[in-house]
């Protein structure tokens, strides 16, 4: 497994943050620095489950669409939810998982299907 990842969000010369980030801002701008949303909490958007999931994937898979307040700007990202006891504007926190997926379920090599990431699970 690798080592435990920033949730890296990409901060451009105008200002404005993007996850995941690309070589070059919304706005034809270059990247100055990074945020790590790991440190916030985010808000629900919209949520669902997906009963077939990838193989190696834990059925039912919960995702999310999530939205990050940084700075006043809303940064949004998609990822798997601890469980589905959640609802919409719900707060969630991202947690670092190590595996993500099962890396001997695929048809691949499993070395190349090890996955860490992030989970969002919902604040108490």
């Amino acid at each position: 497994m690798t080592e435990r990842n920033a949730l890296t969000a990409t901060r451009y010369e105008d200002d404005t943050i993007s996850y995941p980030g690309h070589p070059v801002g919304p706005d034809g701008s270059e990247p100055v620095g990074t945020v790590d949303l790991s440190e916030h909490t985010a808000t629900v958007v919209t949520w669902t489950t997906s009963a077939a999931a990838p193989p190696g994937v834990r059925e039912p898979n919960h995702l999310a669409i999530v939205e990050f307040d940084v700075e006043g700007q809303s940064v949004r990202a998609i990822g798997q939810l601890t469980s589905d006891a959640v609802e919409i504007g719900d707060t969630v926190r991202p947690v670092y998982v190590e595996q993500l997926r099962e890396p001997g379920a695929g048809i691949r090599e499993p070395e190349s299907q090890e996955w860490d990431g992030y989970r969002f699970e919902p604040v108490e």
